[in-house]
């Protein structure tokens, strides 16, 4: 498991706004940061009911990238409404950052929102994890010479939406993942991306195997899909909305 670098904390304690949570994301929760991996920091903020109901207005969106004592970071956080608004529709981006084991800030709101997001899971999920795949291999498929990390992300996203449908449990760690699927290939690949550089390379010979295996899996996807016992529509909404008004009330104080 990654442990969380102590010089993030500064970063995370200049956020503008109050945070319900801050986890990180990206390839330290999927289990193969390079060594010159940056941090994915993702969250949401409240912003207070005065920038909400009044003419001018906060940020719903808050984004900021540096340089930090050596560490590049990403960070963006949402304001509730526009979180909650992403968690009733089928995107894994945010479940994913809600469900992160590597937590930077949390709260009790963070543990309700928890409860509330896993009624929110839904068999049409799988379009977000078909969808994401399709992207990261056109992307590894178009690269000249082509690289281990976005192969690493075709397999990740694919062994994630399989496994949302056959249990309703977000796990984005491609090793976990893969003590369940047993990959003969994925152990290798994810050593080349500890070992080597963000950029490391793919031998040219491998192109066909992978293709195979980007076809398969994408049916296995399907498959789990339409044979999954996932709810068709989220049923969290009214606890979001409650747990939304009782943040933006306890801001106006």
């Amino acid at each position: 498991m990654t442990t969380l670098d102590s010089r993030l904390e500064p970063f995370v304690q200049r956020h503008p706004y109050p945070l319900v949570f801050m986890t990180v994301s990206g390839s330290h929760i999927y289990g193969f940061p390079s060594p010159d991996s940056d941090w994915d920091l993702r969250g949401v903020h409240v912003l207070p009911a005065r920038e909400v109901v009044g003419l001018d207005t906060g940020p719903d969106t808050v984004e900021q990238a540096t340089l930090h004592e050596g560490l590049e970071m990403d960070l963006v956080t949402h304001d509730v409404s526009k979180f909650f608004a992403l968690l009733l529709r089928r995107n894994g981006y945010v479940l994913e950052q809600l469900f992160s084991p590597l937590v930077l800030r949390t709260s009790p709101e963070h543990q309700e929102l928890k409860a509330l997001g896993g009624a929110c899971i839904t068999r049409h999920h799988a379009h977000h994890y078909l969808g994401f795949s399709e992207t990261q291999w056109r992307l590894f498929e178009k690269e000249n010479p082509r690289r281990v990390k976005p192969l690493l992300y075709v397999y990740r996203v694919l062994l994630t939406g399989i496994h949302l449908m056959r249990t309703g449990r977000v796990e984005p760690n491609l090793v976990t993942l893969n003590e369940e699927f047993r990959l003969p290939y994925i152990p290798e690949l994810v050593e080349r991306k500890l070992s080597g550089p963000e950029k490391g390379t793919l031998p040219e010979g491998d192109f066909a195997f992978h293709e195979r295996e980007f076809q398969r899996l994408r049916g296995e996807l399907e498959r789990a899909r339409d044979a999954c016992t996932l709810p068709e529509a989220p049923s969290g909404r009214a606890g979001l909305h409650d747990l939304l008004v009782r943040l933006r009330l306890a801001s106006a104080r």
